[in-house]
């Protein structure tokens, strides 16, 4: 069993909400971890970040699952000079609606990943190369089973709620089929049970756009290669679906660059603002995330279908023990609110204890990552009323 580590707040320029100076850690596994596939690796790392303190039970933690693109930092920045807080910092610190006063909170990179977890990037012991198209396939299923390793060897007794949004949503959800004496509270958003077609089209795309750049060269690229441009376009077509219509418009509308002016330019530089953003994202991504793991994380997502795995999502959920708040946004149609409502219908029909909230927003999906204090009094009043207390079975 391993001690869990916090780090103080240590800086002056770090606000008293904040978790303040983290610093990342590692477990690392000896043992041989078979995946899902069949397929074997001789062993992984899963990096991850804590904040507040585990009490004297060890059973006050609170596991964050990211989505596609996040990873462990959750809060709290690395250095007083770093520009931007972990992705999840308006939600998680002293005082916040996930409050590490009251909860040791922990964030991981999910395995398959690029952050300091083992994925495509990290090297085969077997060969001295870099894993590459030769890491076995990846599934949610995956993910969890390593994060339950690092529970384990943290001497974690019982997680007080698994949180995530999106494909941590997925993640969450299917720790409360997995391990469901271990977890007492499931809080999933903006996710699903199940894959739709549009969302499998959209990372079709995307993973096309890597794997026809030339220098993908079969998942074979150095470090400081690979298929920058088709990473970066994959990127910017995500990105699409995590905001709206209506967000976009009153972000952009059709607003031109300063440099272009009132006058039609009959060329294909950037003319438009949300050309620029979205170049601006594509090129931000390229410098933080490996295309492999991109190609391999959205397979994951693809093959996510409790229904196919259990029968139906009613049997899925069958050993289910925690009480649950599934979150839907009404702008999200990446994974629209019928889609979290679904989650509820079926855990109600399973008999689980189980409520649904839908947030008006034109924010899109990525609602759950923004502020907003509606969401916050929900997460807080989920997480910190009595176990006792009455759960509202109304949808």
């Amino acid at each position: 069993m391993s001690e869990v580590k916090t780090s103080p707040n240590t800086s002056d320029a770090v606000d008293s909400g904040s978790v303040g100076i983290v610093v990342p850690q590692d477990f690392t596994s000896n043992q041989t971890f078979t995946f899902k596939s069949g397929q074997s690796i001789p062993g992984f790392n899963i990096r991850y970040e804590t904040y507040g303190e585990m009490n004297e039970a060890r059973d006050n933690v609170i596991l964050i699952c990211h989505a596609l693109s996040g990873n462990h930092h959750c809060a709290g920045r690395h250095s007083p000079d770093e520009r931007k807080p972990g992705w999840w910092d308006n939600i998680i610190g002293p005082g916040k609606a996930i409050d590490t006063n009251k909860f040791c909170v922990i964030g991981t990179n999910c395995i398959g990943g690029c952050s300091g977890s083992t994925g495509p990037s990290s090297i085969d012991p077997t060969t001295n190369r870099p894993y590459g198209k030769n890491f076995p396939m990846l599934t949610i299923h995956d993910m969890v089973r390593a994060q339950k390793l690092l529970m384990d060897h943290l001497g974690v007794q019982a997680l007080h709620a698994v949180i995530g949004g999106s494909m941590g949503g997925m993640q969450a959800t299917l720790w409360a089929i997995l391990y469901p004496s271990f977890v007492r509270r499931l809080l999933a958003m903006a996710t699903t049970a199940r894959e739709g077609a549009q969302a499998i089209a959209f990372n079709e795309v995307g993973r096309q756009a890597i794997m026809q750049d030339p220098d993908w060269n079969q998942g074979d690229y150095p470090e400081d290669g690979g298929p920058r441009a088709g990473l970066s376009i994959a990127r910017m077509m995500a990105h699409i679906t995590y905001l709206s219509d209506a967000s976009m418009d009153r972000k952009f509308g059709r607003r031109k660059r300063a440099a272009v002016g009132n006058g039609d330019v009959l060329n294909f530089d950037i003319q438009f603002e949300v050309e620029s953003y979205l170049r601006y994202q594509g090129q931000s991504f390229i410098n933080r995330f490996d295309a492999n793991s991109y190609l391999y994380i959205t397979r994951a997502l693809d093959q996510f279908d409790l229904t196919q795995d259990y029968g139906s999502i009613e049997a899925a959920f069958a050993p289910v023990q925690a009480e649950t708040l599934v979150v839907g946004f009404t702008s999200d149609w990446l994974f629209p609110p019928e889609q979290n409502r679904d989650i509820t219908i079926a855990l109600l029909r399973a008999g689980k204890r189980a409520c649904y909230a839908e947030l008006a927003t034109d924010l899109g999906h990525d609602s759950f990552l923004l502020e907003s204090e509606e969401l916050y009094s929900l997460v807080r009043g989920f997480l910190e009323r009595p176990d006792e207390a009455v759960v509202d079975f109304s949808i």
